[in-house]
């Protein structure tokens, strides 16, 4: 029995100690993490903005388009419709097959169009997206976060954690980081973030 008492004794020093140790040892290995809404830090930046321009544009002319050829198929309906008790069976069918056929090509002009904005989209948003994610690394780097989630990827952040602001304004500034907004904690009420 002198044997387990002793062992005892030392087995609950060690947890003493391990449990004044722990407090440091989590401090010590404490990882900062913040977030940044990177399709909103992309979307909002200038480049961005410029770019929804150039794709708008580029979707309404393609949309202009379309609306016209759907406008003159549904005259040809209509004007098939008026000439149903005129023609005969044979022109009938001949020009509905006909005009089936131009529905069908507007289809595929609508799957083309779609893909082509697709695609240029694409092209568009490639660099863009680069660049935040080297302002994100920039702002990362300096601020000592050790990682940074998209938001999209988390249900819940305190507002002083989100860096999609500085990111935007960074970008916009040429990449130079934007200095850290103040903790809720500091500035008396927590920031909200601007809303697109």
């Amino acid at each position: 029995m002198s044997i387990t008492r002793p062992r005892a004794l030392l087995a609950s020093l060690a947890f003493a100690v391990a449990g004044l140790a722990a407090p440091n040892l989590v401090a010590d290995t404490a990882t900062k993490i913040a977030v940044v809404d990177t399709q909103r830090a992309v979307m909002e930046s200038e480049e961005g903005m410029r770019m929804r321009a150039t794709l708008k544009k580029l979707f309404d002319e393609r949309q202009q388009k379309l609306d016209e050829r759907q406008n003159d198929l549904q005259k040809e309906r209509e004007e098939l419709e008026k000439q149903r008790g005129v023609l005969s069976q044979q022109q009938l069918a001949q020009r509905a097959e006909k005009w089936q056929m131009e529905v069908a090509q507007v289809q595929q002009m609508f799957v083309e169009y779609n893909q082509e904005l697709q695609k240029k989209q694409n092209e568009l948003m490639q660099p863009i997206l680069a660049s935040a994610l080297d302002v994100v690394q920039k702002i990362a780097t300096d601020g000592g976060f050790a990682m940074v989630i998209d938001k999209q990827a988390v249900p819940y952040v305190r507002a002083d954690l989100d860096l999609t602001d500085r990111v935007i304004a960074a970008h916009n500034g040429g990449g130079k980081p934007a200095a850290a907004a103040p903790t809720p904690a500091k500035a008396g009420a927590p920031k909200t973030a601007k809303t697109p």
